[in-house]
């Protein structure tokens, strides 16, 4: 059961270290967003925007999330959707359900990062937006984090 189905969003440079519940930070500059889990157990919950994590839509006044935020690796093991800012609670993950999504995302990165070198040896090709950028930025992202204590 979600304890938040309304997250208010707040564009930000950086990420705060303590997320108040209920809020979604977006940082444009890190394509990152972050809010506290919405079942309301603190956890913290990090979403890259890039070609093969998320997506993230503003459409001037509310905020959408794609896919799913599926909290997994978390003990409260919250599944749910975050559309137009509202929360909407999804079906809870089953982990065989929940090993083929992961291992579905490392092959999707996987053949995002091969079409990217192909494309980079073909001049006519358009140039692909830089995403060792965004992993960098997102390693230290998460290595601050985890520093917390």
């Amino acid at each position: 059961m979600l304890r938040h189905n309304h997250l208010e969003h707040r564009f930000v440079h950086y990420i705060p270290e303590q997320l108040e519940p209920g809020i979604i930070y977006i940082s444009m500059d890190f394509a990152t967003a972050a809010h506290s889990c919405c079942c309301g157990c603190g956890e913290q919950v990090i979403t890259p925007f890039t070609p093969t994590d998320w997506k993230m839509t503003f459409d001037g006044e509310t905020v959408t999330l794609s896919p799913s935020i599926g909290n997994w690796n978390s003990a409260c093991q919250s599944h749910y959707f975050i559309v137009g800012n509202r929360v909407v609670e999804a079906e809870p993950w089953i982990d065989k359900k929940g090993a083929r999504k992961r291992k579905f995302g490392k092959e999707k990165w996987q053949n995002h990062l091969d079409q990217k070198i192909q494309s980079e040896g073909d001049p006519s090709a358009q140039p692909a937006p830089s995403i060792s950028r965004r992993l960098a930025l997102w390693t230290e992202i998460n290595r601050r984090l985890k520093r917390r204590p």
